[in-house]
């Protein structure tokens, strides 16, 4: 499985939900080929949103492309904000239910590519199990850049209380995550969940 991250900067959330909702009920926009699902991502301080397209393939992923350009076009930059950056990602981590998602923290590592193997060994034996028992999580992802030795650890939280909470665990857990592989923690960031459309039979 793979997904594609768009950032978005200077996001109206309010309005882009709205645009999104009509042209899917409408039929306007439909999800491209092998696309199994989506997460969006607002951090309304900073006027920022993610948007996570999840596909079945890397190959049905690339062929989506051409599609995510064009839909972008047809939605003004004011309501969508302005694309910053586009990555794609394996997905070596999926575990639980993402529908009842409403807050997320994102925590981005990095370090030597040949390390991610062993990491993630890691993480889905002794960090995962860990996160999954903190009251009020619903989910977690991981994301995997090989060629750059990046690894993106997605907390889903059934409230933004409930990951406020869990603050000091989440920190423990990081530190001792990216002891597995020697990496950095370079990045930490909470977000409202302002879509979540669960992957049917995911589980990676």
């Amino acid at each position: 499985m793979w997904v594609r991250v768009a950032t978005f900067e200077g996001a109206d959330p309010d309005k882009a939900n709205a645009v999104l909702s009509e042209r899917m009920a409408s039929g306007e926009m439909t999800m491209p080929e092998g696309m199994t699902g989506a997460l969006v991502l607002d951090d309304r301080d900073a006027r920022k949103r993610k948007f996570l397209a999840f596909f079945d393939s890397k190959g049905t992923l690339t062929a989506a492309e051409p599609g995510f350009e064009q839909m972008g076009d047809t939605i003004p930059e004011e309501i969508r904000g302005r694309r910053t950056t586009v990555h794609h990602y394996e997905v070596a981590i999926y575990d639980g239910d993402i529908d009842n998602a409403k807050a997320a923290r994102v925590s981005v590592l990095e370090g030597s590519a040949d390390a991610i193997d062993g990491s993630l060994d890691k993480s889905r034996s002794d960090t995962l199990p860990a996160v999954r028992a903190i009251d009020g999580n619903v989910a977690a992802i991981g994301l995997v850049d090989r060629d750059n030795g990046r690894f993106s650890m997605i907390t889903l939280w059934d409230s933004a209380g409930a990951m406020q909470a869990s603050e000091q665990e989440a920190d423990q857990l990081r530190e001792r995550t990216a002891g597995f592989g020697g990496q950095n923690i370079t990045h930490v960031a909470r977000y409202e969940v302002a879509t979540a459309q669960s992957l049917a039979g995911a589980r990676t």
